[in-house]
């Protein structure tokens, strides 16, 4: 990998106009901010990206409050799909990193914005649904989202491996994880040059763990990288960390 402080950004997919329902609201909730996009049923944006900015202090009441500020920016919608920054199961959150302790313990939030939209709602794991919106389906994908946190996403021809939280694994120092070195917090303490670094090695390292094929980098911290990735490595944009969303309904038709 070469320096390359000017290489360009991934581009945002295209809006399109003639969209085939059901029409899903995607929903991306991060530590910095609330983002959300209107996908037709093949996976096509029809609406432009909006976001508002995550609360000062994101307990489930407050986040669920921008959850409703951002879908006012929305249009008509049929089904909601959710990407959540922590461990998801049957709907309902653990472990959420990088907002509040209130979410951990299996706060409900399908079930309690099924409640307020009266629409029906998925929820997943963030880093899964930006995955399902890059990856081509063939071979060992890696996806790596670089915000306030480190998100990971392992699928093997076109399948989830369910449960990888590969930010918070020990790496390099002893009580460090990778979240330490390449999320925000790393980014803040070490500066953007050794943060390139760091996020460098990572790339080295996990191609040797998973023996990925191909890696995706997503996320707005993209935009901070000064390196030319490999030809194996594909940076995406922020629009394309939504694109997934329909595919969490994919068993339902």
């Amino acid at each position: 990998m070469t320096p390359n402080p000017s290489a360009p950004a991934a581009s945002a997919p295209v809006v399109s106009t003639k969209p085939t329902g059901p029409i899903t609201m995607t929903i991306d909730i991060g530590g910095s901010g609330l983002k959300a996009l209107l996908l037709d049923a093949a996976g096509k944006p029809v609406s432009e990206r909006q976001r508002v900015v995550t609360p000062a202090v994101p307990t489930p009441e407050a986040v669920l409050g921008g959850l409703e500020e951002l879908r006012k920016l929305m249009g008509p919608f049929d089904r909601v799909s959710v990407g959540f920054p922590g461990v998801v199961k049957h709907g309902c959150t653990y472990l959420g990193f990088n907002l509040h302790p209130l979410w951990a313990g299996g706060f409900p939030l399908q079930a309690e914005l099924e409640k307020r939209w009266k629409k029906p709602v998925r929820v997943g794991n963030d880093a899964d649904v930006a995955g399902y919106g890059a990856i081509k389906g063939n071979g060992v994908e890696l996806v790596l989202t670089l915000g306030t946190g480190l998100g990971a996403a392992l699928f093997t021809n076109g399948h989830l491996v369910p449960g990888l939280e590969l930010g918070h694994h020990p790496w390099r120092k002893k009580g460090m994880t990778y979240e330490d070195y390449i999320g925000r917090r790393g980014l803040d303490k070490f500066g953007k040059a050794r943060w390139n670094d760091f996020l460098e090695a990572a790339i080295v390292q996990t191609e040797q763990l998973f023996n990925w094929d191909h890696l995706y980098l997503g996320g707005g911290n993209t935009k901070k990288i000064l390196f030319t990735p490999g030809k194996n490595v594909s940076i995406i944009s922020n629009e394309t960390g939504l694109l997934g969303g329909v595919v969490l309904w994919k068993d339902q038709g």
